[in-house]
């Protein structure tokens, strides 16, 4: 499957889910509150498939799949009948309304937990935060390879995920935030990064690269893909060797080899290089040379050996997993976790101090939910929780034409006593399409934007 194919499929299996189960939670509640439902629709448009129960609410799978809708009798719509007017949305106690249009969002909010019950249960994989180099800010800081980092600002730290969304929020606050990490022989250290000084307008979408981190998982492995004829690896190594050690010291990647080497040319002699070769550990004698490179000019102590071309994915080392009954209290931390971080980005976003290119649209979406679906069933439930969880939050937002908007009208007569009038709900409506058509803009903006670049 193609990733295009792939990124629209998963796109239309994800919100097929979220939205059916969001307007279900409002079928739901307004059934059980005596409104006559006469329509539920996934998807908007021409519907590709219909049909009609015994109450005569139809139900139907409609064109395009970005989003749906419950339509409910109701006298702003036009003309019912009189036996019929019980049964109408706008003749229910505003408390009633209140509940049917609430419903919705709660629906995805217990998605979201539900999911991600379903994912610790299964498990989630990933990597840990295992510092693999340190540069700039970070071997400032006093990071070295090998640092595990284990809380940031004490916030507990499972994956180099949750470093990365930890070190990103910090320095969006412009905040310089105390990192403790486990060193090799796992002794704990707090280490305080110096995030405020990033640059004005840094790229907040690789905060941890700017502060000079890279993680052990991203790093070359230090596998000899092949030697140079005529080398000194050529007489020693073969394509598959896994370097260990280059003259007692350690190698954990790729790049540590070449700072190795150079230190064992300006030493001279020969040295002990080990290995692994079909399960079996070697020590072999190797002697670099003193090489010229005839593109770049550039003059080195070399071994000879390349590198794989292509790179496969590092093994997981770290797992998130819980029984079914510990998995429960461990789904609400996540979601209570996953919503502070939502909500503290729409926060920062409208105080300026987070970029509006962090808003995405169906291009994104589509392209992670792909993604994620390529990495397992633990992502894609993951995934389908967060956004889960984003479709609650934004339809929660006091935004006309969404659910956030229709409760804060009924608040309003809550408290007032009676409806807002006609027009004043009219203009509201236009100027909740106006802010609708403009975020949606945006979103489609960064995603084409994120393409081009």
């Amino acid at each position: 499957m193609s990733d295009i194919v792939g990124s629209i499929w998963w796109m239309v299996v994800a919100l097929g889910v979220l939205v059916t189960f969001h307007e279900f939670g409002h079928y739901w509640v307004a059934k059980r509150c005596g409104v006559k439902v006469l329509r539920f629709s996934v998807g908007f448009g021409k519907p590709l498939w219909s049909r009609r129960d015994r109450h005569g609410t139809e139900f139907a799978i409609a064109a395009i799949p970005l989003g749906g809708y419950v339509k409910m009798l109701d006298e702003a719509e036009g003309d019912v009948p009189a036996a019929d007017l019980p049964q109408a949305f706008n003749r229910k106690p505003v408390l009633q309304r209140i509940a049917i249009v609430a419903a919705g969002p709660i629906a995805n909010l217990v998605l979201c937990v539900a999911l991600l019950w379903a994912m610790f249960v299964i498990g989630r994989q990933d990597y840990s935060a295992t510092v693999g180099q340190a540069r700039g800010l970070a071997a400032k800081a006093g990071f070295v390879a090998g640092d595990r980092i284990q809380a940031v600002d004490g916030q507990t730290i499972n994956t180099w995920g949750d470093a990365l969304q930890a070190m990103t929020t910090a320095a969006m606050d412009r905040h310089d935030p105390q990192i403790v990490v486990s060193d090799r022989m796992g002794v704990e250290h707090t280490r305080s990064l110096s995030l405020t000084d990033l640059p004005p307008g840094f790229d907040q979408e690789n905060v941890a690269g700017l502060a000079g981190f890279a993680w052990q998982h991203q790093l070359a492995p230090a596998l000899v893909e092949k030697t140079q004829p005529g080398s000194p690896a050529s007489k020693v190594l073969v394509a598959g060797d896994r370097i260990t050690a280059v003259d007692g010291d350690p190698v954990r990647s790729f790049g540590d080899i070449s700072p190795l080497v150079q230190k064992l040319g300006a030493r001279g002699g020969a040295a002990m290089i080990e290995v692994e070769r079909n399960g079996e550990r070697l020590a072999l004698d190797i002697q670099p040379v003193w090489w010229r490179d005839p593109d770049s000019g550039k003059e080195y102590w070399t071994l000879g050996i390349a590198p794989p071309a292509q790179l496969q994915p590092a093994a997981y080392d770290a797992k998130q997993q819980f029984g079914p009954l510990a998995a429960i209290p461990a789904a609400f931390r996540e979601t209570g976790k996953l919503a502070s971080g939502s909500l503290g980005m729409i926060r920062r976003m409208l105080t300026g101090q987070a970029s509006i290119k962090n808003i995405s649209g169906p291009i994104t979406i589509a392209q992670v939910a792909n993604a994620t679906a390529k990495r397992g069933v633990d992502w894609f439930l993951y995934f389908l929780a967060l956004l889960s969880l984003s479709l609650a939050i934004i339809n929660l937002m006091p935004i006309p034409v969404l659910d956030g908007g229709h409760l804060l009208y009924y608040l309003i007569e809550l408290v007032k006593g009676s409806p807002l009038s006609e027009r004043a709900m009219a203009t509201g409506q236009y100027v909740g399409l106006a802010m609708l058509a403009s975020l949606m803009g945006l979103a489609f903006y960064n995603d084409i934007f994120r393409l081009v670049t």
